[in-house]
């Protein structure tokens, strides 16, 4: 008999997407996914071969997990309601529940399962945190320099806590930690992505961060190799950092939106982030606002030499996919590029992706090579 794959928050479209994709993989036979409500867009089977499927909806910060798991003779689950935001803008209080209560739930309903052999749990490079005297790149073994204070970050530096404890006490169950940066693609519904979507991009005066990206795509790929037996020569268990090569400044970003920039000072800034919250225009939160000022970039030599898979998007592709499904700008990409390479030409510098500088989220000063970009 093939895998038993249970996934969680397949409410959302990268749940779904995983979904129809690990139902692909000839060594799954069945995939149950559970969320507190049914996927948005109907289950289609994908064309060819593919494994059965069941939705069984359940709130994870109740015991009724541990039932559906010894129900199906779980031997994988694949933990990806670790979120953000909540399904139907659910308040932050709800989100830290189902996000940490609901971990929980699910490790000890993980911990009495017998059959279980492999647990991958979604996480993000957002518990590297932001600050400004971060080193220019994370590695999976280094720690912040400042823990997040709040938000999705700290519930999901708590979420690995959590789960650390549960490889411990389950030696015997292959454990897989993926910290995603900021995932991006045509459907973008992350509060990073609604960001970008605002008509002007509020920016901190002075700072021009660098960001990561990695397209849903990748992330999707990744999500399928951990759940599965590794390839020969590889390993995906583990701690592992997912980003496409390269990174991007906020305000490269925004020339390829065509969005134009307003750069405020930091006070009022975190003024307009909870008129913003408040309007729900876009989940522009405290931890959301430092990526925004300090930026933050980490390396991804063991998801390459470990873990065994190159993203086939680098952080400028995956965010130029993103860029081509929005809508136009105030200001045309087209010409704004133009101009802006009229003028790094004249400078001596080009409007690409820059390699990794040597600091996080410095601020920009006119003699600074990347404020020419």
């Amino acid at each position: 008999m093939g895998k038993v794959v249970l996934v969680t928050g397949v409410a959302r479209h990268l749940g779904a997407r995983f979904v129809a994709e690990i139902r692909r993989r000839p060594d799954v036979d069945l995939v149950v996914g559970v969320d507190v409500q049914p996927p948005r867009d109907p289950v289609v089977d994908p064309p060819g071969r593919a494994a059965d499927h069941r939705f069984e909806r359940l709130d994870l910060r109740r015991p009724a997990v541990a039932r559906v798991i010894a129900e199906y003779q779980v031997d994988t689950v694949v933990h990806l309601n670790v979120s953000a935001t909540g399904p139907g803008r659910a308040g932050r209080s709800a989100v830290k529940e189902s996000n940490v209560i609901g971990t929980m739930q699910l490790l000890g309903a993980c911990q009495k399962a017998p059959g279980l052999r492999r647990l991958v749990v979604k996480s993000t490079t957002g518990v590297y945190g932001s600050a400004p005297r971060d080193p220019a790149v994370f590695g999976e073994r280094m720690q912040p320099k400042n823990l997040p204070s709040g938000g999705f970050a700290k519930d999901a530096a708590e979420v690995e806590g959590y789960v650390r404890g549960f490889a411990r006490r389950r030696p015997d169950v292959a454990v897989s930690v993926l910290r995603f940066a900021n995932i991006v693609g045509p459907v973008g519904d992350t509060p990073l992505c609604e960001y970008f979507a605002l008509p002007v991009l509020p920016t901190v005066l002075g700072h021009d961060p660098r960001l990561q990206f990695v397209h849903e795509d990748d992330a999707i790929e990744v999500l399928c190799r951990a759940a599965v037996e590794p390839v020969r020569g590889t390993n995906n268990v583990g701690t592992f950092n997912v980003a496409g090569e390269g990174v991007l400044l906020l305000s490269q970003c925004a020339r390829r939106l065509g969005r134009p920039t307003v750069p405020m000072l930091q006070p009022v800034i975190g003024w307009v982030a909870g008129l913003v919250r408040q309007t729900r225009l876009a989940d522009f939160s405290p931890e959301q606002l430092r990526l925004l000022t300090h930026g933050r970039v980490v390396d991804t030599t063991q998801l390459r030499e470990t873990f065994g898979y190159q993203p086939r998007f680098t952080t400028a592709e995956a965010f130029g996919d993103f860029a081509a499904a929005q809508r136009t700008g105030l200001l045309p990409p087209e010409r704004l590029t133009a101009v802006t390479d009229r003028l790094a030409g004249l400078l001596g510098s080009q409007d690409t992706a820059v390699p990794y500088p040597a600091r996080s989220g410095r601020p920009t000063h006119p003699t600074h090579p990347t404020h020419r970009s």
